[in-house]
């Protein structure tokens, strides 16, 4: 998309400070946009605004959002992954998991929602993932809040597909963030797997025998917020390489 598309527009990345987020507030603000990036950790954020891919920053968590700036584009890029066997995934995980990757977007999505309602233009882009789309094992929590966090972008979108407002959901498969080098790290720990071996276990599952890149996220998260996407309402749009 060419810089200065989406000049004047505000938007809200959550998940900003790294990763596919972070992706998402550097593209978003090549193309013109005013983004204020959100998250936990402060530093981060901070050094988005200092390299200039975001204009502000502001810290929160997204299972209880502060007051959130008015904006025309949200991209909810917020989530964690937990993994252990069904049988060892307690109620505590399972609740760690719906309300981090399902009641954060909600929460924030929430908090938007008037201001673009009443603007009569908004694009909510929420970051999901193939586990939206299809199973894993030993996520079993974490797949049920995504395909959740699906099924609720889906329900959303119709409720507003006459106002002005897209929602569609953005369903990456491994990306080369910090989350997946987490989980590499535990699969060395766990089974004394060397790291290539353990990194191998998450490329296979694309056809194109390689980890996504954040860029390539945030190129589907920046055309759904573009002008031309105005059709584009309930979609779960596959950045896999082809797994799904």
């Amino acid at each position: 998309m060419a810089d200065g598309t989406l000049s004047g527009q505000a938007a809200l990345v959550t998940g900003g400070g790294s990763g596919i987020g972070a992706a998402c507030a550097a593209a978003l603000t090549r193309a013109g946009a005013h983004v204020t990036v959100m998250g936990r950790r402060e530093a981060p954020l901070a050094a988005m605004v200092a390299r200039g891919d975001a204009a502000a920053w502001l810290a929160g968590d997204v299972t209880a959002p502060p007051a959130l700036p008015r904006v025309a584009l949200l991209v909810h890029a917020a989530g964690a992954a937990e993994s252990a066997p069904f049988l060892a995934s307690d109620d505590a995980l399972f609740e760690r998991m719906w309300r981090v990757n399902l009641m954060g977007a909600v929460a924030v999505t929430r908090a938007v929602l008037p201001g673009m309602l009443e603007a009569g233009f908004g694009r909510v882009v929420h970051i999901a993932s193939t586990a939206a789309l299809k199973g894993y094992p030993y996520v079993s929590a974490y797949v049920a809040a995504k395909h959740g966090l699906l099924g609720f972008t889906r329900a959303l979108a119709l409720e507003v597909a006459r106002k002005g407002v897209t929602v569609n959901a953005v369903c990456p498969g491994f990306t080369d963030t910090e989350i997946v080098a987490e989980s590499v790290a535990r699969v060395v720990a766990k089974t004394g797997r060397s790291e290539a071996e353990a990194r191998a276990e998450f490329t296979k599952h694309n056809p194109q025998g390689r980890l996504v890149r954040p860029e390539e996220v945030a190129a589907a998260a920046l055309m759904l917020c573009g002008p031309g996407a105005a059709a584009i309402n309930g979609q779960a749009i596959a950045v896999d390489g082809g797994e799904t």
